[in-house]
């Protein structure tokens, strides 16, 4: 059960194999325990009576609603019998706790809510009298309430609105609902006037028609845009790649200009000026040249980035094609959103009903402050509450997990099936039950690993909002620093989880022997990687903002046609966010298709070279983007060829040997070569990286020495060389040694058999 030491095959096959395992099973059954303990809590709330007190009520003295109740030590006017008694009424509805968001007044259980208003002490008396229901304290008789000193405190405060009861949880609330206007003042904090909130209001209310018709046309797009993305996916990568070269070329054409205009016009007018304005026009002057120097410096990088990933470019548009056609034929897909967020949406109720019964659950205790009874687990029941919101965060991500290795089990099949008219009638269906039968360990340790990250980083974002105020700088920016760190560290472990599900849905290991292969991989092909990332991500936030722009201006379009109302800023906000949730539901999966079709695509590159027997797998658009990859770098290996053939000519001695031998020699030559080859492809990466890291230093140099100081150019320039060996430095080392360690077993195997076949041919 070691990360990395179980004891896996050798030789990887990297297709989808038809024989399988169960993988990572301990973790199966640990996640396992866990949820039957969450589903201990849940039972544990309903013996102790916890759920009963949240659905039928409990009055201030710890008496459940409707219920025969038994007596508790210690505490007055409990144990009483209210089988009759249903309703929850609060004798001050409109006292709430603000920071806390619950009601403060006494509650009692009555038997009718009243459903008049009640002005005077004469009127709760009549009310008792003529319903049974007394509105009072329990030790006030109803005919005695008008002359009982007790009845200011322990009686509802006058007037008694109408109320009626919720249909489910059995609570008297007020018909009107204005005494809620502080609450909802501090919710909606943009929100001064109460008549602003009612007008936003009327607005959702009237327009609730075009809100869900637009919300349907914002699916409907992200639907058929992850259709058509293939087909307009060149043109938006190479027009938005111009763009940004041509505006970031242009805002330092501007800067530099304005730089040198304000210089010559600085030096003409230096005379004419006092020498106040002399000051402020020189470090203006200064402004002007920081801002252009690092215009400079942005743009250089920029054109650098865009030489060295122009290659990589070509590919991106290729999975992009690719992952369209996937959609084509595998249409269940677009189904994922809806079933993820299903699930979720439920164990979300589940998971809030559990916790609400968790609040009214424990021993009984007085409040000091206002003299109510409240439940509170004591002990060592309080840490069910940890527990449970570690669950909140372990299992969500496990439906998250769920769906990622159901999309990557169907890609994987799609790529490596070469003929697509004979893929399965269901692939989402049988990567599912892959998932069930074989992989829901592995599944469960990924999304472990998520939340070992993720708890410490919201319990630190916790503690920065409640000390929001009173910590010094340095503990304010420690917290702030170690929230970003975790935050980082988590994008990362998610994005090689997702590539060790679609290793593990092609070859059956288990969780860390597939992070690992997937993580050879990316290195192997890092600078791939940044460009899909980069140039992809993009493209998707683009299609998402192209769906919230589309339906917001068809929003506006028919939320000005309906003239019955003036306020339409709500329900078009309210669309917006909707449809950019849904767009990013969908894209994302479609995000997942890529990397899945990227981490298919390098792996099929890697293994097979075309030749009978190592046939590629890979799409034509796929294939088309290789050979001419390909032809590339013959030009390039030919020209090489040429010119060590005319440095080394004649200064090689060839031994005398037989014919047979000879041609033993330069099979194995011959395969040497292949071998080489190979380290070179592996290395290609390697040398673009360091040519890349070699400009960026010289870059930061470069901008040292014009932007600062001959007094601090020493400071800085030890900060980039200090810069440059801790962090880029071991950055490439660790991708060259990654790279040699994977070919040397190859380059090892391939000198054993062709020595082998020197000897049997001598």
């Amino acid at each position: 059960m070691g990360c990395c030491g179980s004891a896996e095959r050798t030789k990887r096959e990297w297709r989808p194999l038809e024989d399988r395992s169960c993988t990572d099973l301990p973790w199966f059954l640990l996640f396992t325990v866990y949820c039957v303990g969450m589903g201990s809590i849940c039972g544990f709330t309903i013996v102790t009576g916890g759920a009963d007190r949240l659905i039928f009520g409990y009055d201030s003295y710890g008496n459940t609603c409707g219920r025969r109740n038994e007596p508790m030590e210690g505490i007055k006017l409990n144990g009483l019998d209210h089988s009759d008694r249903k309703f929850v009424f609060f004798l001050d509805p409109c006292n709430i706790d603000i920071v806390q968001r619950k009601i403060k007044s006494m509650a009692l259980c009555v038997s009718l809510c009243p459903t008049e208003e009640l002005k005077t002490y004469q009127d709760l008396k009549r009310f008792a009298m003529l319903n049974g229901s007394e509105l009072c304290s329990y030790e006030l008789a109803g005919h005695k309430y008008p002359s009982l000193p007790e009845r200011f405190s322990k009686c509802p405060k006058l007037p008694v609105p109408p109320s009626k009861p919720l249909p489910v949880f059995n609570r008297c609330t007020p018909v009107d609902i204005s005494c809620y206007a502080k609450f909802a003042e501090a919710v909606v904090t943009f929100v001064g006037d109460n008549s602003v909130l009612h007008r936003l209001i009327a607005g959702v209310a009237a327009s609730k028609e075009i809100i869900i018709g637009l919300c349907v046309l914002a699916l409907g797009l992200s639907m058929i845009l992850m259709v058509i993305i293939r087909y307009i996916s060149a043109i938006l990568v190479w027009i938005l790649t111009s763009l940004v070269v041509l505006g970031s070329l242009a805002g330092t054409s501007v800067l530099w200009w304005l730089y040198i205009d304000h210089r010559l016009y600085g030096n003409d007018t230096a005379s004419k000026v006092m020498k106040e304005e002399v000051e402020v026009s020189r470090d203006s002057g200064q402004a002007l040249l920081v801002y252009a120097v690092a215009a400079t410096v942005f743009t250089i990088i920029l054109l650098l980035l865009m030489l060295f990933m122009r290659k990589r470019v070509a590919l991106t548009i290729a999975l992009f094609h690719v992952a369209g056609k996937v959609f084509i034929h595998l249409p269940l897909l677009t189904l994922q959103p809806f079933v993820t967020f299903l699930a979720l949406l439920l164990f979300w109720i589940y998971w809030v009903l559990v916790l609400l019964f968790l609040g009214t659950t424990g021993n009984p205790v007085q409040n000091e402050e206002t003299g109510l009874t409240e439940f509170r687990l004591t002990g060592p029941l309080q840490y069910l509450t940890w527990y449970h919101a570690v669950g909140l965060v372990w299992i969500s991500e496990f439906i998250l997990a769920c769906q990622q290795m159901t999309v990557a089990g169907a890609v994987v099949t799609y790529y490596f099936t070469r003929d697509k008219n004979r893929l399965p009638v269901t692939p989402i269906l049988s990567s599912v039950l892959r998932l069930v039968r074989y992989h829901l360990g592995t599944v469960a340790k990924g999304s472990f690993i998520i939340t070992l990250v993720k708890v410490p980083r919201l319990v630190l974002m916790y503690i920065h909002n409640q000390l929001k105020g009173k910590e010094n700088a340095c503990a304010r920016c420690l917290l702030k620093t170690c929230i970003c760190c975790l935050w980082c560290l988590e994008k990362c472990l998610n994005y090689l989880n997702q590539n060790a599900y679609a290793a593990t849905a092609i070859n059956s290991t288990s969780f860390c022997t597939s992070a690992r292969d997937a993580f050879v991989i990316l290195v192997e092909n890092a600078l791939r990687v940044a460009t899909i990332n980069a140039i992809g991500d993009f493209v998707l936030f683009l299609g998402k903002i192209l769906i919230v722009t589309s339906t917001a201006f068809a929003g506006v379009l028919l939320l000005n046609y309906q003239r019955d109302y003036a306020e339409w800023l709500l329900p078009l906000i309210i669309v917006c966010l909707f449809s950019f949730l849904v767009a990013h539901c969908f894209l994302s999966i479609f995000e997942i298709v890529v990397d899945v079709l990227f981490l298919c695509f390098a792996i099929d590159t890697k293994y097979n070279d075309g030749t009978p027997g190592k046939e590629f797998f890979m799409d034509k658009a796929l294939m088309e983007f290789v050979e001419s990859s390909r032809r590339l770098e013959r030009v390039v290996e030919r020209g090489r060829t040429r010119v060590k053939e005319a440095v080394s000519e004649g200064a090689e001695m060839k031994p005398m040997v037989s014919d047979r031998c000879r041609g033993g020699v330069a099979r194995r030559k011959t395969s040497l070569e292949e071998v080489g080859a190979g380290l070179k492809g592996c290395g290609g990466e390697w040398e673009d990286l360091q040519e890349f890291q070699v400009y960026y230093l010289l870059v930061g140099v470069l901008v040292d020495w014009v932007l600062t100081e001959q007094s601090d150019f020493v400071l800085c320039l030890s900060e980039d060389v200090v810069l440059f060996l801790c962090l880029y430095l071991p950055t490439s080392t660790l991708f060259l040694f990654v790279s040699l360690l994977h070919t040397s077993s190859s380059a090892h195997s391939a000198n054993t058999a062709t020595s082998a076949a020197v000897t049997a041919t001598c």
